[in-house]
């Protein structure tokens, strides 16, 4: 069951006209396209806002690192204190005790002499 030529043309005269008495289906293309680049426009708005926020984070780690740095900096500087003065005791201790073995020994030899 062909259809003769006269009938194709006269279904696609009807499929023209249908088409064009319908604006929706002729706007649907351009309605899509221009659907699509608001979203686009929407995503690459958020992409802009996502970057702004990671780089707000990133100062802010930097500003966090910089401070952990000055406390160790200060926290080694105490420690260094710390150390000097232990160090400058155990000087004063060793010297006295020093002193007070070689003050026994001789009170020792002396006595037993």
């Amino acid at each position: 069951m062909a259809l003769a030529k006269e009938d194709v043309e006269q279904i696609q005269a009807i499929v023209l006209q249908t088409i064009n008495n319908t604006p929706e289906f002729k706007n649907a293309n351009v309605r899509y396209e221009i659907d699509l680049r608001e979203r686009t426009i929407r995503v690459e708005e958020e992409l802009k806002h996502q970057r702004e926020l990671m780089q707000e984070g990133f100062k802010q780690m930097e500003k966090r690192f910089e401070q952990v740095d000055k406390r160790f900096e200060q926290m080694s500087l105490e420690s260094d204190k710390r150390f000097t003065e232990m160090n400058r005791r155990l000087d004063r201790f060793m010297f006295w005790s020093l002193g007070i073995t070689v003050s026994c020994a001789l009170f020792v030899v002396t006595y037993l002499q």
